[in-house]
């Protein structure tokens, strides 16, 4: 027999992923999509000379993180991501720490990606259809030295 949905445990069913929150330094910005939070160790292969075996083996080497993309609605008057991206000057550009949460119910952070020295690699604006019915959507990409993800 079934549960009833106020008596369920919290491990009965996994979280849904469509309650989310962006915050870009200490400003919370909205978004329909977030992707790209992985990341990588490369393999290292190596085979000492005086080994039995005649196959290499495969040890972790330097991590390597995706970079992160982010879709959002065109706002009138909204440049954030623009703005951003033409701060790049001479191979200089102001890192962030960007921090995406996975929220509850209750609008509390379940679970929580923080990128370190977050910075815009590349932004595309909406494409335009005469015969189109859909919202405006703009991305921007960025690129990171480091993911860390905190369960709450």
């Amino acid at each position: 027999m079934a549960e009833e949905g106020d008596k369920q445990s919290q491990s009965t069913w996994p979280i849904p992923k469509f309650h989310f929150q962006v915050k870009w330094d200490s400003e919370t910005l909205s978004f329909q999509e977030v992707s790209g939070l992985d990341a990588e160790a490369q393999p290292i292969e190596y085979r000492s000379g005086d080994s039995k075996e005649f196959s290499t083996i495969k040890m972790p080497g330097l991590q390597k993180f995706s970079n992160v993309t982010m879709k959002k609605g065109v706002f009138k008057s909204d440049n954030k991501f623009w703005d951003w991206y033409s701060k790049i000057k001479m191979n200089t550009i102001k890192r962030i720490p960007v921090t995406i949460s996975l929220l509850d119910e209750a609008a509390s952070p379940t679970m929580v990606w923080t990128l370190t020295n977050a910075w815009p690699t590349k932004v595309t604006a909406t494409d335009l259809k005469s015969d189109g019915n859909e919202v405006a959507i703009e991305t921007i990409e960025i690129a990171h030295e480091g993911l860390k993800i905190e369960n709450s």
